[in-house]
């Protein structure tokens, strides 16, 4: 089984390979790509990768989820320069604080009155899918294409949250694990600041030795460019491993270890690991979908009847585009970006990540799997297939109000 799921990852990196910069400009995307893969190889059309579905088995989603994330945010946090990431740090406050909590709260809500659940299953649902996905945005913010259509403000707001909201949301899945079971809600608090404190404590620390290891092994010639290019994945799984074993947020901790060693480092280390990292994101997304789409529920989908597919329009349109619009004045943002990102806010691995774990620490209500993943595969493909129009609607629309704002100004117009 493993075999043929790595042919299919092997095959689609192939295509991906040869289309390069001309898939950033189709209205598809690589998770979209392999997610369909996964279901035409799946139980429910060929049968080739003959896997249980996610609802009956998905205890295995949680190492690979959380490895891909890793390398993700590690990515994330790679990606520009630390003075430019500091500079965005009051936009992404705003919208980790105050849009976050508020995702979780609309999206829980609207699995209550859509789907009947009671306060913990919709409480679950709501911390699980408020985050941004790391993986699914770096198809809407990197490449040439990208870099053509969006302002660098609008790409560095939505990369940053991206990578900072996947841990941060950990206190308000613990928070959602205690209303749904049995667990005190003070120890869950408790729990919470000790994964989030010991995260950044370790993500600096591992960040600032990364990097000086680094700078070392430069002055002494014992570091060339190929193994440099890979050093910072590496370190992410290093940290990921020693969070997991003192029980703090891995995901966070490395991405303050990408931005800890972002500062340390020298720019040119940075120029150098950002492209391998981004690479790396980029094609190892193939396998983890493949196998996503192999485990759908489809049955566990058909029982929600119409209630699944109302919740999936309802939090696509609802969870995060209203939120991002009223608060676009203090975010400083115009009408075309409010739109931008509050439309693309995508639901992916980081909340398969969080479904699963919730399905470790308690017996969940089979619906919240269901209708979780769910939501998840159609954010995938709705996000991925709009992706490439959205960022070319954006381009024409502010180039219009340019060229309008232009032409009103005096002696522009001829008057």
């Amino acid at each position: 089984m493993i075999d043929v799921l790595l042919l299919a990852a092997g095959a689609l990196g192939l295509v991906v390979a040869a289309l390069s910069e001309r898939l950033r400009r189709l209205p598809l995307s690589e998770p979209v790509m392999a997610l369909v893969a996964g279901v035409l190889l799946g139980p429910a059309v060929t049968g080739v990768l003959d896997l249980r579905p996610v609802t009956e088995d998905p205890t295995w989603l949680h190492s690979a989820t959380r490895a891909l994330l890793a390398i993700s945010v590690m990515s994330v946090a790679l990606r520009y320069p630390f003075g430019a990431a500091r500079s965005r740090l009051r936009p992404v406050l705003l919208l980790l604080a105050v849009a976050m909590p508020v995702m979780a709260l609309v999206t829980a809500g609207l699995a209550a009155l859509t789907l009947g659940v009671g306060l913990g299953a919709a409480a679950l649902l709501g911390a699980a899918l408020c985050p941004t996905d790391p993986v699914l945005a770096s198809s809407v913010v990197t490449g040439g294409p990208a870099e053509q259509d969006l302002p660098e403000r609008d790409r560095q707001i939505l990369s940053l949250e991206s990578g900072a909201n996947d841990g941060l949301a950990l206190p308000l899945v613990l928070v959602a694990v205690a209303l749904a079971g049995s667990e005190a809600m003070g120890a869950a608090v408790l729990e919470s600041l000790w994964q989030v404190l010991g995260a950044v404590a370790v993500g600096v620390a591992a960040g600032w030795l990364g990097g000086r290891a680094l700078r070392a092994g430069e002055e002494h010639g014992s570091t060339d460019a190929g193994p440099r290019l890979l050093f910072t994945a590496v370190l992410a799984l290093a940290v990921l491993g020693l969070s997991g074993l003192i029980h703090v947020d891995g995901i966070l901790a490395v991405f303050v270890c990408g931005l800890a060693f972002n500062l340390v480092s020298t720019g040119s280390d940075r120029t150098d690991d950002a492209p391998i990292d981004e690479a790396v994101n980029r094609f190892l997304v193939l396998p983890l979908f493949v196998a996503l789409g192999a485990v759908l529920p489809w049955a566990a989908w058909a029982d929600l009847g119409w209630r699944g597919p109302a919740l999936v329009v309802a939090v696509l349109l609802l969870r995060r585009l209203p939120i991002v619009w009223l608060l676009r004045r203090p975010l400083h943002l115009g009408r075309p970006d409010a739109l931008f990102l509050g439309w693309f806010g995508p639901i992916g691995v980081s909340a398969v990540f969080y479904l699963v774990l919730e399905a470790e620490r308690l017996r969940i209500d089979p619906v919240v799997l269901a209708a979780g993943t769910l939501v998840v595969a159609a954010s995938t493909v709705v996000h991925g297939v709009t992706s490439s129009p959205g960022r070319k609607l954006y381009s024409r629309i502010t180039s219009s109000d340019a060229a309008g704002s232009d032409a009103a100004e005096p002696g522009l117009t001829g008057s």
